[in-house]
């Protein structure tokens, strides 16, 4: 979709492509993202972190990647060593290089609790910890995220291998990033959501980043100047260290590992606030279908050509 300079054309190019049946005006929600996940995974740590598996009970019902039944006693009498996350996924390392591998998918919460707390609807695994009568519970409502286990480094980095994550967005090479933008067809919204680019970046926080760094999301790749590629690079780092900082957006389900919610959403600029006046600007927060994505962004501060944001204001100002 070509970008016509101004904040005019910004407009203007959105309603022909909204005419042409090319966006559309949508509501779908996306979570969780790096920060929530990391969150969880920042939770679970003390909580986890020494304690062994004694025994795994799995519902009948699949998620997105099948449970095996076979994974049981393998795990069973495994002491966790480590808790992770690459990108969205989260990665608890037992003894013997045998790895539990969950993706929170849309709804799914990775929390330890009580066990003998009233399990709630939708629970599909739990998995018993010695010592201290408590939980690992994997709740998923809608059933998109997935648990699996891996025997061996070889057989985990397969997978990941496979999975072709990009790097993470807080190890971004400059070079490499502004080569993965400038040299592409795609507008800058589909670059971030590309997790063969950067891992972990969702809608959310996409578009956060776009309005902090100034620049409209239906810009393609090859339109966007080096400096304004390091601006977006450094915008995407600078959200998400806040967003981690707030344990994350609560929207829907989200909860962190020990249950508590997120505090991020009341921070948004632009994501969720339709018809709302921009913080900076006060023009009207506008809403598009893009890359297979509802997408916020404000018409005026984020047209083509804008200035690089002000040092010492805030990310999200």
């Amino acid at each position: 979709m070509p970008v016509k300079r101004g904040r005019i054309g910004v407009v203007r190019a959105t309603r022909d492509a909204y005419n042409r049946g090319q966006v559309h005006f949508t509501g779908r929600t996306s979570l969780p993202e790096l920060p929530e996940v990391e969150t969880v995974v920042r939770d679970l740590r003390p909580l986890l972190i020494g304690r062994r598996i004694a025994s795994v009970r799995a519902s009948r019902l699949s998620l997105r990647l099948p449970w095996s039944r076979r994974w049981n006693p393998a795990l069973v009498d495994r002491r966790v060593e480590r808790v992770s996350r690459r990108g969205k996924w989260i990665v608890i390392s037992l003894e013997d290089e045998h790895y539990l591998v969950v993706h929170l998918g849309m709804t799914g919460q990775l929390t330890v609790v009580p066990q003998q707390s009233l399990l709630a609807p939708h629970t599909h695994l739990r998995f018993n910890l010695a010592g201290k009568e408590s939980q690992l519970r994997f709740r998923d409502v809608r059933r998109f995220g997935s648990a699996s286990m891996f025997a061996g480094r070889a057989a985990l980095e397969e997978f990941f291998q496979r999975s072709a994550l990009g790097p993470e967005p807080f190890d971004l090479d400059r070079t490499y990033w502004r080569n993965k933008v400038v040299q592409t067809n795609r507008c800058l919204k589909a670059v971030l959501l590309d997790q063969r680019v950067v891992a972990g970046v969702g809608n959310i926080y996409a578009d956060e980043a776009l309005f902090a760094a100034r620049l409209a999301p239906i810009q393609l790749g090859r339109q966007t100047a080096a400096g304004e590629a390091d601006r977006l690079r450094t915008a995407v780092v600078t959200v998400l260290r806040r967003a981690i900082d707030q344990r994350g957006s609560s929207i829907r389900d989200f909860v962190g590992g020990s249950g508590l919610k997120g505090r991020y959403q009341d921070e948004f600029r632009v994501y969720g606030r339709m018809g709302m006046p921009c913080v900076r600007c006060r023009a009207i927060i506008e809403r598009i279908r893009l890359a297979g994505r509802s997408t916020h962004f404000c018409p005026r501060c984020q047209a083509p050509g804008q200035e690089p944001p002000v040092a010492g204001r805030g990310a999200g100002v």
